[in-house]
């Protein structure tokens, strides 16, 4: 089953406005999504970008969204309270959403945003605390997933 994924943003394969990247206010961007599983217990939200020079970079991992959650406002990344949902570190070694900021000249970058239908209502991290290892922990309690790309180049 697939997660419908959308932004007031930006639309599916469109380029993501200044504001989400490092070029701009670096908050994160307003996610909705639908189509949930009746069994959901919770949700995770990632951002990854594929095409950074050094293999898979990733921006955000945020889960244990409670599962009444069908959509987060723009910023909620920095707004967030452990009461709401847990953050993981990216790969800029910050907690939380780092925006878009591809390699000046580097040309056109994929921002993945999956959103995941988790069948847990609490994600034992084990006291990991890295986006990548984050994700790799709720693919195996992932019961939908969808996603939305945008494009951004500096």
């Amino acid at each position: 089953m697939a997660l419908h994924v959308k932004s007031p943003a930006f639309n599916n394969g469109e380029q993501i406005p200044k504001r989400y990247s490092c070029d701009g206010e670096d908050m994160s961007p307003p996610l909705a999504w639908s189509e949930a599983p009746e069994d959901t217990r919770s949700f995770a939200i990632f951002c990854d970008d594929p095409d950074a020079p050094g293999g898979m970079f990733h921006h955000w991992a945020m889960y244990d969204i409670p599962k009444t959650t069908s959509e987060v406002p723009e910023n909620f990344a920095s707004a967030v309270t452990r009461s709401l949902a847990l953050q993981g570190k990216n790969d800029f070694g910050k907690m939380g959403y780092g925006g878009a900021c591809p390699p000046k000249g580097h040309g056109m970058h994929h921002y993945h945003f999956k959103v995941m239908a988790l069948d847990c209502g609490h994600l034992d991290t084990h006291g990991k605390s890295e986006a990548a290892e984050i994700e790799a922990l709720a693919q195996q309690h992932c019961i939908a997933q969808g996603e939305l790309v945008g494009v951004y180049s500096r």
